[in-house]
């Protein structure tokens, strides 16, 4: 190879390896900006990331039914209410689901279950 071309090579690995080392630890989060206020329109989904070596911060991701995306502020108070009603929801979901308790075969089959 001529020089040239090792300086080049040299140059163009360099520039990408500055470019790989822009970001900070702790400064790839999904939210640039978050919303101090609940929206009142109807919630398709909620979303909650939890800080990471990547993002030091929990983000609150909301989806409406008209499929915009916003940030919430997890530590508004409306905010940990409804996210509190959230996992009250999903608690009672769990509970209220029955286990079964015998798989209804004929007796002397091997595929019976028992909890």
């Amino acid at each position: 190879m001529s020089g040239i071309i090792k300086v080049f090579l040299l140059l163009a690995v360099t520039v990408c390896v500055s470019k790989a080392h822009t970001y900070e630890t702790g400064q790839q989060c999904l939210c640039r900006s978050v919303r101090q206020s609940l929206v009142k329109s109807a919630t398709k989904d909620i979303q909650i990331y939890p800080a990471t070596i990547f993002c030091d911060k929990v983000e609150i991701v909301v989806t409406t039914n008209a499929g915009l995306r916003y940030c919430l502020n997890p530590n508004l108070k409306a905010v940990k209410k409804l996210l509190a009603n959230v996992i009250n929801k999903q608690s009672q979901i769990q509970t209220s689901t029955p286990r079964p308790t015998e798989n209804a075969s004929t007796p002397g089959s091997t595929d019976t279950a028992r909890i």
